[in-house]
């Protein structure tokens, strides 16, 4: 197993933290959104995370300068279901059955799990979304693809629904989560995106993330947002990170 999906273990974003391992005893973490150990001080918390204070492609950005390209449609096969629902102390994330994946570049990326932050962390054209989610996906060689969505309160999402149901209260539990083509369900028809390069936006903040966000968000309402945020008891977004010279293509 490559060095990059090791690391991609045992973090937020990754497959599998069944066991909670990302949560130290007391129900404390190294690393959080609040107090001591908030993102700006993550850099400084361990030599490991040196990427999330002296990165220059850090995610999450403001999507606000694009170049207008001709990117290719974005390709999802997204046809299994969900395994497992994971509160590891720092999001809610739904972990897959194998078989969904997304081709970029001509490269197949595996859907692995998505999890989400309140409030988004990317924005776009300078706007933020009460809820974002992280579509995480891996390839053969261990290089990273995230497909975010984003949701703008209205209506409540019905799909969401059945995911935020069996949402596990406490950090470090899991729960069964039995629902099929989920990924798909969440996907609105629209599939255009921004594309840029950027990284993990937990620790350790790794760079060479391909970022694809979906430029249409769906439903969310008010109460829903609240059933997550008093789940995790506090906002779990990144804040914005510096653009510097990268491109941001659409």
């Amino acid at each position: 197993m490559k060095k990059s999906i090791k690391i991609l273990l045992s973090t937020v974003t990754t497959v599998a933290l069944l066991s909670g391992s990302a949560v130290a005893s007391e129900g404390k973490s190294a690393w959080g959104y609040t107090g001591h150990n908030s993102p700006e001080s993550w850099g400084s918390l361990s030599p490991k995370y040196h990427s999330c204070s002296e990165g220059k492609n850090q995610s999450p950005i403001n999507v606000a300068t694009s170049m207008d390209a001709d990117l290719e449609a974005l390709t999802l096969s997204y046809t299994k279901g969900s395994q497992e629902i994971v509160n590891n102390g720092h999001t809610i994330q739904v972990n897959m059955e194998a078989g969904d994946n997304m081709v970029v570049d001509g490269i197949t990326f595996d859907l692995k799990q998505f999890h989400f932050h309140t409030p988004s962390e990317n924005h776009i054209e300078g706007k933020s979304f009460p809820l974002e989610a992280h579509f995480v996906h891996v390839d053969k060689d261990g290089n990273l693809a995230v497909l975010a969505l984003m949701f703008e309160e209205g209506k409540e999402n019905a799909e969401l629904a059945k995911v935020w149901a069996k949402m596990p209260k406490e950090g470090g539990t899991q729960s069964e989560l039995k629902l099929a083509t989920i990924a798909s369900a969440l996907i609105p028809d629209n599939k255009e995106y921004y594309r840029f390069n950027g990284s993990l936006t937990t620790p350790p903040c790794s760079e060479g993330v391909r970022w694809l966000v979906l430029k249409t968000p769906v439903s969310i309402s008010k109460a829903q947002v609240e059933a997550f945020l008093h789940t995790m008891h506090h906002p779990n977004n990144r804040p914005i990170q510096k653009t510097n010279a990268r491109i941001i293509v659409k």
